[in-house]
């Protein structure tokens, strides 16, 4: 049986299951193992972690301690608690309509961005000048509809991994600072904060960055270089904002102090640079890595609200569910009819009961033909179809850009 358990309680015998933080936040090369001594509860405390989760059938049990499976249910229902009572952003044109626009904007920012990174990387400085428009050209596209990009945060390649998650965190960094009401200025200095938040990576060595597996402790020191390095970057930069250097150098601070590389408290962190650090670790753990699947955006929400509780601001992890929604644009959808469908828009008053596109049955295992479904409107007799739960576009051998 899975468990969570105080990191305090940790004794030796027990067998780490997960140690319930994003990759980037512990120096281990396994996430499961055996404790055999000492030395390494203190390393998973040094390392700001509060809560693992044990396997009781290869390790020593905790008898009062909840289930994994209590845990999860009891986030997920707080995060649809929160989601149900927030209003998704306005979209000024229909989502099929920007989709094909929005996949030129992400694939031409992934393209500048890689090519000044590179540059970075052979010793030159960063172009501000090439770097801004991008984030003008995403603000656009969120605008006109925030669900086209967000849809896409997901599709990554190994090669261009750290370009296209410089990205992602700018497209989430603006669709966050308009849900949270700030000025066209303040939205696109976050943004570009986004886009080089991970400059300092450039100085990383190749060899450690693109590692097909975990670190060793020497790596993991190495990696955390790239705060400071980036900020050192970017100091150097004509036209930088006090934001996007604050960003790059902060974004791997936690509000309980445990984060890198000062180990910051609360009051010494903007809030422009926790939203980052939500954004960055949302970003990460929804993306497939050669060393971890990737989760989907409601199981990612829900572990960003679980950590809220030491290491994110529970105020802004609340407005970014709302932001995102607990079924983004994009999601694959179960719902309790037995259809398969894909959200591509949310409803004005209800992020619970958005609109779905269903093509699929799960009871016959075949398509069917394409529906739009409200799922806050009824459906005759038999009531308001509903979600029951989010499905694996893998599982299926599902693309569901082709039902958007």
């Amino acid at each position: 049986m899975i468990k969570q358990v105080p990191a305090q309680a940790l004794k030796a015998g027990m067998y780490i299951h997960d140690l319930n933080c994003d990759w980037m936040s512990h120096p281990f090369v396994r996430t499961r193992f055996r404790l055999e001594a000492d030395e390494q509860i203190q390393t998973i405390l040094g390392a700001g972690i509060h809560e693992v989760y044990i396997d009781t059938a290869k390790g020593l049990d905790v008898p009062d301690a909840p289930t994994a499976t209590e845990v999860r249910e009891q986030v997920l229902e707080e995060v649809r608690a929160i989601a149900a009572k927030a209003p998704p952003p306005n979209a000024r044109v229909d989502l099929a309509a920007e989709m094909g626009r929005a996949a030129k904007i992400r694939s031409e920012a992934t393209r500048v961005v890689k090519n000044v990174m590179e540059d970075v990387r052979l010793g030159k400085a960063v172009e501000m000048d090439r770097m801004a428009p991008l984030v003008e050209s995403i603000t656009g596209s969120i605008m006109r509809n925030s669900g086209a990009l967000v849809s896409m945060l997901s599709i990554k390649t190994a090669d261009d991994y750290t370009f296209e998650h410089c990205v992602s965190v700018c497209t989430l960094m603006v669709a966050f600072s308009r849900s949270l009401g700030l000025d066209t200025e303040a939205t696109r200095e976050a943004g570009l904060g986004g886009l080089v938040h991970d400059v300092g990576k450039m100085k990383t060595p190749a060899e450690v960055l693109n590692k097909a597996g975990r670190f060793t402790d020497a790596e993991f020191a190495i990696m955390k270089r790239h705060p400071e390095d980036g900020h050192a970057i970017l100091k150097e930069t004509t036209g930088i904002g006090e934001t996007p250097l604050s960003i790059a150098l902060a974004h791997h601070e936690r509000m309980d102090g445990s984060g890198y590389p000062f180990r910051l408290m609360p009051a010494q962190i903007p809030e422009v640079v926790r939203m980052a650090s939500i954004v960055d670790v949302y970003d990460a753990i929804t993306s497939d890595r050669c060393y971890h699947k990737g989760m989907s955006p409601t199981e990612a929400l829900g572990k960003i609200f679980e950590w809220s509780k030491f290491h994110f601001d529970p105020h802004l992890v609340q407005a970014f569910t709302h932001c995102i929604g607990i079924y983004p644009t994009g999601t694959l959808v179960r719902l309790e009819s037995g259809r398969l469908g894909v959200v591509t828009e949310q409803h004005e008053r209800n992020l619970l009961t958005p609109v779905v596109k269903v093509f699929f049955s799960t009871r016959s295992m075949s398509y069917v033909t394409p529906e739009t479904v409200d799922l806050s409107k009824k459906m005759g007799a038999g009531g308001a179809d509903r979600i029951v739960n989010h499905e694996s576009p893998e599982k299926w051998q599902i693309d569901v850009r082709r039902f958007m």
